[in-house]
């Protein structure tokens, strides 16, 4: 089963999700993929709250993004707030977002360092998962325009420029073990870059459009609330129709029933 989880900006979303895949961790069942914590900071005192709070109405302000590889947990630095983002060369010269003209400056490294991600993945879950190619991209979604893909730095969290990732097949032998049959894909989140100009985590949307398979026989992506249709419309073929869930403890339930936890 395919699970959309989705809802307005801001609403708690991806730490619904952490605490989710920490509870099927617990209980034996391996989470792979990515989740998409952001970066928050206190306002200061004074200053307008923004429409959604985090922990309280304007309490918190949203500097940037995060993205933890599953079931690894390395930490990329993937997205800035763009008004933020000037004088940062990787996010300055992140041409897929600046195109989509998003809020979020987001690097084009770290848009392949997710790719070689979800590529090592494919490859551990069913071997001919048909890859959609970056823009100026190779055959496994890596940029090749400007340089190689960045390698992480597990210690500061920030991709590096210049350091390709080992290729997909050494880097899944390392996660062999980890990756079981009966295994859950979580993709954090599907943008206007995935849905509507089929560019960003193009490698994870080829895995979902591949449907379930035995290693991965259950998946969740994160979608808002305006690009749900489109998503429901896209993965249908591949899942039958995906199941629309908000976060909350019935949505909870539900997934870990799914697993059989109780």
């Amino acid at each position: 089963m395919l699970f959309l989880l989705t809802g307005d900006v801001q609403i708690g979303k991806t730490r619904w999700l952490e605490k989710l895949c920490g509870d099927l961790a617990a209980a034996g069942v391996c989470v792979a993929g990515v989740i998409a914590p952001g970066q928050w900071v206190p306002r200061a005192e004074g200053q307008p709250g923004g429409r959604h709070g985090f922990d309280g109405e304007g309490r918190f302000e949203k500097l940037g993004i995060d993205n933890v590889l599953l079931p690894q947990g390395e930490r990329i630095v993937f997205a800035r707030r763009r008004d933020l983002a000037e004088g940062d060369q990787p996010f300055a010269q992140g041409e897929q977002a600046k195109a989509a003209q998003l809020a979020w400056a987001i690097s084009d490294e770290a848009i392949a360092q997710v790719n070689d991600h979800f590529a090592m993945l494919a490859k551990m879950g069913q071997g001919d998962c048909p890859f959609v190619p970056l823009p100026g991209g190779d055959a496994n979604g890596r940029a090749t325009t400007g340089g190689a893909s960045a390698d992480g730095d597990s210690a500061g969290g920030h991709p590096t420029a210049g350091g390709a990732l080992t290729g997909a097949v050494s880097a899944s032998e390392k996660l062999a073990p980890a990756i079981a049959t009966g295994s859950f894909l979580v993709v954090d989140e599907l943008g206007r870059l995935e849905l509507l100009r089929g560019c960003g985590l193009t490698n994870a949307v080829a895995l979902l459009d591949a449907g379930p398979t035995p290693t991965f026989p259950h998946a969740l992506a994160v979608v808002r609330e305006t690009l749900l249709d489109q998503a429901i419309n896209r993965f249908a073929p591949a899942w039958g129709k995906p199941h629309p869930i908000a976060p909350g403890d019935e949505a909870r339930q539900l997934i870990l029933n799914t697993f059989g936890v109780r």
